[in-house]
C-alpha cells in the first residue's frame, strides 16, 4: 500500500469519526452533518473576517463604531443570534440586516443573495447553530417553531 493510500485512509477515518461525533453530540443526521461541514467552510470564507473565526464577533460589539454602525456581533452563545427564529436569520443573511430592521438602518453587513444560494445560507446557519450550547439551541428551535406556526 502506498503512502498516499494510507494518508487517504486516515483522512477518511477521521472524517467518519468527526461525523459520528456530530451525530452523537447534536443528534444530527448524516445530511445535517454534511450541511454543518459545508456551512463551516462557507462561514470561514464569507463571514469569519467580520464575525470571527470562532464566532466571537468584533470587539466591543455593543458599542457603536465611529461610523454610527454596530460592529459585527458574535454568533456564539454570548451574542444574540440565537434569540432570532430561522426565518429572521435567513432573511438577515440573504437580504442584509436593513431588510429586517427596516427604516433607513445602515449596516456594514451586506446581503449574501448574490454570493450564496439559499441552501448555502441554510448550511452556514446550521454550522452557527451547531456551536451553541443545548439551552440556546432549544430556545432558538422553539422560537423557530412559533414562527412557523404564525405563518401557517
Amino acid at each position: 500500500m502506498s503512502g498516499k493510500a494510507v494518508v487517504l485512509g486516515i483522512v477518511a477515518s477521521l472524517s467518519g469519526v468527526a461525523a459520528l461525533a456530530m451525530i452523537w453530540q447534536f443528534g444530527a443526521t448524516p445530511g445535517e452533518t454534511a450541511a454543518i461541514a459545508q456551512g463551516r467552510q462557507l462561514y470561514a470564507a464569507n463571514c469569519a473576517s467580520c464575525h470571527g473565526a470562532k464566532l466571537e464577533g468584533q470587539p466591543d460589539w455593543k458599542r457603536l463604531l465611529p461610523s454610527g454602525r454596530i460592529p459585527a456581533p458574535p454568533h456564539d452563545a454570548s451574542g444574540h443570534t440565537w434569540h432570532h427564529p430561522d426565518g429572521v436569520l435567513f432573511r438577515i443573511t440573504k437580504e442584509g440586516p436593513a431588510a429586517v430592521v427596516g427604516g433607513d438602518y445602515e449596516s456594514d453587513m451586506p446581503g449574501f443573495r448574490d454570493v450564496l444560494s439559499d441552501k448555502e445560507i441554510r448550511a452556514v446557519l446550521a454550522f452557527i447553530k451547531s456551536a451553541w450550547p443545548e439551552r440556546e439551541r432549544a430556545y432558538q428551535t422553539e422560537m423557530s417553531r412559533r414562527e412557523r406556526e404564525k405563518l401557517q
